[in-house]
């Protein structure tokens, strides 16, 4: 399928995405773990930077290692920013090997990538992963969501109308969960679990703006049809 005709990320444009709006990651080398929060910058290329890692053990360990290429494990995790049952969307991990880039920074040179999401584990291409360019809307997503989230009668109530019937069935209720640029997609809570359904934008958002449009457009055939039984918004 073509990216003009995808109506969702790929998994390496999400994989990117999570890159891009991440604060935080988890680096693993042998018998060593450490959490660095605001600490790492992506390139162009997804080549990943860490920034004077405070852990004394973590600046030396390449230095000790054979040829200056310290194995390790980076972890990235994307949470929901709305307060849902199961908060994790995905999880990103890459092997490879950290190296010392000057004093105060390391590199992470990625052999392999790995996207969990949806109960599914793909692994990325490297080259995939370089050539696909994260999401409009990444970094602003978390924010919107929220924005969204708190005005629900307004927003996510009308929105719940377009979900098909088979999903309203036994809800209590729907909040917004993950916004791309080819659209929102809605959890719907159950009493023993949920369900996720994607609403697709008539067209890709090419920033925030955009996507606010897009939302009014679907505001906009939510409300024009028969209001069918309310459909809770909080669980």
């Amino acid at each position: 399928m073509s990216a003009a005709t995808c109506s969702e990320p790929t998994p390496a444009e999400r994989a990117r995405s999570v890159l891009a709006a991440a604060g935080s990651l988890t680096v693993t080398t042998h018998g060593h773990r450490v959490e660095l929060i605001g600490l790492h910058t992506v390139d162009a290329a997804a080549r990943l930077l860490l920034h004077n890692p405070p852990d004394a053990h973590l600046g030396a360990e390449p230095a000790m290692a054979p040829h200056g290429d310290l194995a390790a494990l980076v972890e990235f995790t994307d949470i929901a920013p709305v307060a849902v049952r199961e908060r994790v969307r995905a999880r990103l991990t890459l092997g490879g090997s950290l190296t010392a880039l000057g004093p105060k920074a390391l590199v992470f040179n990625a052999a392999r990538a790995v996207l969990t999401e949806d109960d599914l584990t793909t692994v990325v291409g490297l080259d995939e992963l370089a050539l696909a360019s994260p999401d409009p809307l990444a970094t602003h997503e978390a924010e919107m969501l929220a924005r969204m989230d708190a005005a629900h009668a307004d927003t996510v109530a009308p929105l719940a109308r377009l979900l098909p019937p088979r999903l309203q069935l036994g809800a209590t209720g729907v909040r917004p969960l993950r916004l791309d640029r080819h659209g929102l997609v809605l959890r719907v809570e159950t009493p023993d679990g949920h369900r996720d359904a994607r609403l697709p934008f008539a067209t890709p958002a090419t920033h925030p703006g955009d996507a606010v449009r897009q939302i009014h457009l679907l505001l906009a055939r939510a409300t024009a049809r028969p209001r069918r039984r309310r459909l809770p918004t909080r669980s």
